[in-house]
């Protein structure tokens, strides 16, 4: 082997590779170990592989990821890292490419001196995909030599063996998942494009390439993106904050070790009146926070106040100023590498290791403590928003109050508008805001007056994107809606958290019309309850309807249609070849179906289809509510651009 070779694998060898368990349940219990065999499970098998790549990235042996999606949606990615050992495994007497790829919490990551941090599913990884995987193909370039193994649901096919020479190094994974466990087996572009962009943030100086052969260019090229990013944090945060008005001219940055945490933080302060904060544990998104995260916003309330208190800028106050004050209008990304973390919550993405807060506290204080002292006019603007912030709060509690009180009293105190229903357990009513006074009559008529509340929405709601937190509450519909829910918001100490004790209904579900207005105003309620009631999105209890676009007719023989494609197909089966015989009716809105029609296509648990509504990504969905409903027009203009052609245009 050439120095170079030797360089480039060090010491990385088969005896490197623990092995802790078999992988006889994956197949049997697939959801336990990558989430779900739905759409998030599906992509979670890329990340998996691509989660290898980045754990020799970390290593600092590789600097390429290439990510391919097939015609036939299978997946390969390819590094330029070291190469899975190929070499005899000491305690399993076979290849130790082998034990990787066909034995459950076997791999480097597990010895300390070849991974000191990984991020992916603590080693169960590859082995998953490849036991829920038709086929599996693994080339390894390493040694000056190429080899292969072949898997048919995770059994090898041969053993490994050596196919030809090279001068580079690295693994290439090609996978097909079985469409046997997988509800769907189609990926989408823009899901793993977002996952490779927030990794080429996390990981700078990594280049990181996803190409979809299933699409083509003008120049009939296959669409391909390269994520790649020299600034990291600081470029992930002026990227999510690039629809709103900055407050200071550049983000905050800073990135060091302290113990043996590695810390890396980037902030910006906006205009806005929301907090976006997004962190990371060893490239996990901790959706949950954890001891990262307090110690984020224990440094940030202590070293503001210090400052604000040193230069005299609070003492006309008459009260004191929160924590929740010091972060509105702030979009932080904070991301740590833990050599053994503890994950809690019932996601376990809650960092739970004790000494990220102090590592964290520490290094955000030094890093804002001396960006106040070295420009003390953005420190002043800083701190103007802060109080502005405070200011806006009091009043805002007294507004909450309000909301608060006439939920005491329970049903004596509901909104005239609400229809409710007779079930009084909460698990299995359901209740429907409706866009409008006309279709929520119809819903009211044709509802199960048993378990379906009816609330009726005039007109679009209040934009809470652009309106100040005080605003929000004293907004008319607004506060039908949280007096209907029966929930109630804490107070700033306590993060604003929903009090769901007395959640009247587990489904709430937003029935808006079919067309572009409609679509304004579900993106209204969803903008609210991402920003004030978060947790009711967390828990699965909001929910979307999906009301037929059209009734295809034939004499006695009619079908509801949800797209063009569905009226197309009915157009031709009902009229057989004779478009002039079908008649096709178009639905503008839930008020030109009767009170029949749209129990049964939209509102009958049988035979209906609603769309539950989840966040994969928070930082993503922040940053696209502000780029959609807030001020910044240029953004949202190259949204619609960019997105123009999946519009679709009606007679």
């Amino acid at each position: 082997m050439s120095e170079e070779m030797k360089k480039n694998t060090g010491d990385y060898g088969a005896s490197n590779i623990q092995v802790l368990e078999g992988l006889e349940a994956v197949r049997k219990r697939p959801a336990m170990y990558i989430g779900d065999i739905g759409i998030k499970g599906l992509h979670h098998l890329v990340y998996e592989v691509v989660d290898n790549s980045i754990d020799e990235a970390l290593a600092g042996h590789c600097d390429t990821i290439q990510v391919t999606i097939h015609t036939d949606n299978s997946i390969t990615v390819e590094d330029n890292g070291r190469g899975i050992p190929t070499d005899l495994h000491p305690k399993e007497k076979k290849s130790a490419l082998e034990v990787v790829m066909t034995v459950l919490h076997a791999g480097g990551k597990f010895d300390k001196d070849t991974y000191k941090v990984s991020g992916g599913l603590h080693g169960v990884g590859v082995s998953c995909v490849n036991a829920l995987s038709t086929q599996l193909i693994a080339t390894v370039h390493r040694g000056g030599k190429v080899y292969q193994q072949e898997y048919n649901i995770g059994k090898p096919l041969y053993d490994v063996k050596e196919i030809g020479t090279t001068n580079r190094t690295g693994t290439i994974v090609h996978f097909k998942p079985d469409d046997s466990i997988f509800i769907h087996t189609e990926y989408k572009f823009e899901t793993l494009q977002n996952r490779m962009r927030e990794l080429a943030y996390l990981n700078k100086g990594i280049k990181i390439t996803l190409t979809d052969e299933r699409e083509q260019d003008e120049n009939n090229e296959n669409r391909s993106e390269l994520y790649y990013s020299e600034g990291g944090l600081r470029e992930f945060v002026t990227f999510l904050d690039q629809s709103r008005e900055p407050l200071i001219p550049n983000p905050i940055y800073m990135e060091t070790t302290k113990g043996e945490i590695p810390v890396e933080v980037a902030l910006q302060y906006n205009t806005s009146y929301s907090e976006n904060l997004s962190s990371y544990v060893n490239n996990i998104n901790t959706i949950e926070g954890g001891t990262h995260v307090a110690g984020f916003r224990r440094a940030i309330t202590r070293t503001l106040k210090s400052y604000a208190e040193k230069e005299g800028l609070t003492s006309k106050l008459k009260f004191d100023i929160s924590g929740d004050d010091f972060r509105e209008g702030l979009t932080a990304v904070i991301s740590v590498k833990v050599q053994e973390p503890q994950f809690e919550g019932q996601t376990k993405t809650k960092l739970g290791n004790s000494e990220a807060t102090g590592a964290v506290d520490v290094v955000v204080g030094e890093m804002l403590n001396n960006y106040l002292e070295e420009n003390p006019k953005e420190a002043r603007k800083i701190v103007d928003k802060v109080i502005l912030a405070a200011t806006a709060r009091h009043a805002a509690r007294k507004a909450r109050e309000m909301v608060q009180r006439k939920n005491v009293m329970g049903g004596m105190s509901l909104p005239g508008k609400l229809a409710d229903c007779s079930e009084k357990d909460p698990a299995r009513s359901e209740i429907f805001l409706v866009e409008g006074d006309s279709a929520g009559g119809t819903a009211k008529q044709g509802r199960d007056r048993n378990t379906q509340a009816i609330m009726p929405l005039r007109g679009k709601i209040l934009n809470v994107e652009k309106a100040m937190e005080h605003k929000i509450y004293e907004n008319e519909e607004i506060k039908n809606i949280f007096t209907a829910l029966g929930v109630s918001i804490g107070t700033a100490e306590d993060n604003k958290a929903l009090n769901l004790d007395k959640l009247r209904y587990h489904k709430i579900v937003i029935m808006c019309d079919a067309d572009v207005d409609g679509s304004h105003i579900t993106t209204l309620i969803m903008t609210f309850f991402f920003r004030y009631m978060r947790d009711l999105i967390d828990k699965g209890h909001l929910y979307i309807a999906t009301p037929p676009l059209y009734l295809v007719r034939r004499g006695n023989s009619q079908r509801y249609c949800w797209n063009d494609i569905d009226r197309e197909q009915a157009v031709a089966e009902l009229g057989k070849g004779n478009d002039s015989s079908v008649v096709i009716q178009r639905y503008k809105g839930l008020g030109e179906m009767n009170a029949e029609q749209l129990w049964e296509t939209t509102m009958n648990p049988e035979s209906r289809t609603l769309r539950r509504i989840t966040i994969d990504n928070a930082a993503l969905a922040d940053s696209t509510f502000s780029m959609l409903m807030g001020d910044e027009v240029p953004p949202r203009r190259e949204f619609i651009e960019k997105n123009a052609k999946y519009a679709r245009v009606d007679a």
